[in-house]
């Protein structure tokens, strides 16, 4: 019986004890695998597995299987607060199939990324979830070409053969659009997001198309662009949207974090928001209910958008390279709150900041 105190009891010893193969005893131990041997099976594995002491060494393991069942995530900033939920989804799903996230930040930066990509894959990481591509990624070719499992989320790439999870966000923009219009409201502005991401690029488009459709002009003045979804680019880009188009009596944010800096653009400028100017955004991040205006926005389900990323992946590394791409949109829903109201129980006359009185 002191044997197994002298040396850390092994796979084998476990297997030997409960009187299994010693491939069933480590399919019974690992929860990835428990499914494919029997209830009675893996419950007399575990016992003897404790009764043993015996503890798994991962490293060794992913050296003899290449699995390290560990998934990288690499996502563009930390601190916008729609991250948190999407990552609880994927790091929920993931633990079902007994695999555990590694999260990288990239703070949007392409080489902080292509350090972080490649420190994972040092580490075999059975797969990436990647919340970071831009539109010409290096990392999305070298990916596809060394075919690894990959599913794009809250992100779209066309030419690559990658599975992914986002919002409609042409749909969720009309939806923004249609409701300001439904408010009496024609002289509506853009902050976009990055154009070399998908979502900038998107919201964008749909924007543009949802302004003809109502019949509206969008003049060169009326759309500013973001370098990055930041709560400074928002205050930047609002401040040369009301000081360049200052008739301007709605504003539609590419993301919530654009929506929140224009807040501040609106205080600098002596606007009161929603009675000059009515703002919206996109993504429904947590606590823009709590703003001052509360933050009307584009809301979609993002523990899902989590939930289903993983579930992609998961699919992809176990049925290996046949498994079909799926391109996921997940459905808007626009979410009226304080930030934006009727034209003409604003009081807001459309005029220039400089020349802004009452009556005029």
């Amino acid at each position: 019986m002191m044997a197994h105190h002298e040396r850390p009891a092994t796979l084998r010893d476990v297997a030997a004890a409960a009187e299994v193969h010693p491939a069933t005893a480590s399919r019974a131990l690992n929860p990835g695998t428990r499914l494919l041997v029997s209830e009675e099976t893996a419950r007399r594995v575990i016992e003897v597995a404790d009764r043993l002491g015996y503890r798994p060494n991962p490293v060794a393991r992913s050296l003899r299987t290449r699995r390290s069942n560990t998934i990288g995530v690499l996502i563009p900033d930390l601190n916008n607060p729609l991250f948190p939920p999407i990552i609880r989804g994927i790091e929920d799903r993931l633990a079902e199939h007994g695999y555990v996230a590694l999260i990288g930040n990239t703070d949007s930066d392409p080489g902080r990324e292509r350090l972080i990509f490649d420190q994972m894959r040092a580490r075999h990481v059975d797969g990436f979830v990647l919340a970071t591509a831009t539109l010409n990624s290096p990392i999305l070719a070298e990916a596809a070409e060394a075919e690894l499992p990959l599913v794009l989320m809250n992100r779209t790439a066309q030419d690559y053969p990658f599975s992914s999870v986002s919002v409609d966000n042409e749909q969720g923009v009309r939806a923004a659009v249609a409701h300001l219009v439904s408010l009496g409201h024609t002289r509506i502005g853009h902050i976009a997001g990055p154009q070399d991401i998908s979502t900038g690029a998107a919201r964008l488009r749909g924007f543009q198309e949802a302004m003809r459709s109502h019949g509206l002009a969008v003049g060169a003045a009326d759309v500013v662009y973001a370098s990055g979804y930041t709560v400074e680019e928002g205050l930047r880009c609002g401040r040369e949207l009301l000081e360049s188009a200052g008739d301007l009596t709605a504003l539609v944010a590419a993301n919530d974090m654009l929506a929140v800096g224009c807040y501040g653009a609106l205080d600098e400028l002596d606007l009161r928001c929603p009675g000059d100017v009515s703002v919206i955004g996109f993504n429904d991040m947590p606590f823009v209910d709590r703003l001052r205006p509360p933050l009307s926005t584009v809301r979609f389900p993002h523990t899902l958008v989590g939930t289903e990323a993983a579930r992609l992946l998961i699919e992809r590394i176990e049925s290996g390279e046949g498994s079909p791409v799926k391109i996921l949109f997940l459905a808007p829903e626009l979410v009226a709150r304080g930030s934006t109201i009727a034209i003409e129980q604003s009081g807001a006359v459309p005029i220039r900041p400089a020349a802004r009185r009452r009556g005029q």
